[in-house]
């Protein structure tokens, strides 16, 4: 069946629904079991019982190493075939209760600079789809099913629970809480945006980002010292595949990670991860 270049691969109602179970799920079982994680991880800082700590960059070698910025930057930027002038929409994300900034990365180390490389990458998740929504509610996007917003709406509000979890981490630590994007990714991210014409457009971008938060969780959870905060990533990390099989079905793809020529993988790989080492807030 032929469709517009405009048009999602699935119908409205089946995206409602797709998105209605997944709110329900993380309500049910993933966001309880994340403010249980986070709690235990501030236990241990305010008690100082546990292994939270700033003593190094990882315990393990980090499964991606140091080529993970790059790899998500190719793959990033091979989106991207336009000279675009980057929108001048700010690209600072400030949490709900967080009245916080950024501090020089140099003074994190450890589970705490994992967890502002973490918070960074949620609230660049944050900014996509605030992005994707405003261009939606402009007109800017064509056509879009009432679904679209909704599922966005849903994912974003999900991406600011997790900014907000590793925030809770930090400031637990005395550390501010981080209120920005990703540094390495925002600029090749705004400028991937202003190209954005079409629901399946921004479903791919937002695929991307998704792909390279859930990466990154999975070689967190086995770098980070901390086994409350490993439990943090662990609860977060199946939300981000979530929302990436939900755009993958927008796309009409295979609803799982794939080759570029579409071939799914049997096992998630990290080569997209981001590296703790590759955050510089």
């Amino acid at each position: 069946m032929s469709r517009n270049q405009e048009d999602m691969a699935i119908s409205n109602a089946e995206l409602a629904h797709m998105t209605k179970e997944l709110d329900e799920l993380h309500n049910d079982q993933t966001f309880p079991a994340m403010q249980a994680a986070v709690r235990e991880v501030a236990e241990e800082l305010r008690t100082g019982v546990g292994n939270v700590s700033g003593r190094r960059s990882s315990r393990r070698t980090f499964l991606l190493g140091m080529g993970g910025a790059a790899a998500g930057g190719v793959l990033l930027a091979a989106c991207s075939s336009s000279t675009t002038k980057p929108p001048s929409t700010s690209t600072t994300v400030k949490p709900a209760g967080s009245t916080s900034t950024t501090m020089p990365s140099g003074q994190l180390t450890g589970d705490l600079r994992i967890a502002a490389l973490a918070a960074s990458l949620e609230n660049l998740g944050v900014f996509a789809y605030r992005a994707g929504i405003a261009a939606a509610t402009a007109g800017k996007l064509g056509a879009v099913p009432p679904a679209v917003p909704v599922f966005a709406t849903t994912a974003m509000d999900q991406h600011i629970q997790h900014a907000a979890a590793w925030n809770s981490v930090l400031t637990s630590a005395s550390k501010p809480a981080v209120t920005k994007t990703d540094p390495a990714l925002t600029p090749t991210v705004e400028q991937m945006f202003a190209k954005v014409k079409t629901v399946p457009e921004l479903a791919a971008l937002a695929l991307e980002i998704e792909n390279i938060a859930a990466q990154t969780y999975q070689g967190a959870i086995a770098a980070l010292d901390s086994t409350k905060a490993q439990a943090i990533a662990a609860t977060i990390q199946p939300v981000e595949m979530q929302h990436a099989a939900i755009l993958y079905f927008v796309l009409g793809k295979y609803p799982g990670i794939q080759t570029a020529s579409g071939t799914p993988l049997a096992f998630n790989p990290t080569t997209l991860a981001q590296a703790p080492s590759t955050y510089q807030g």
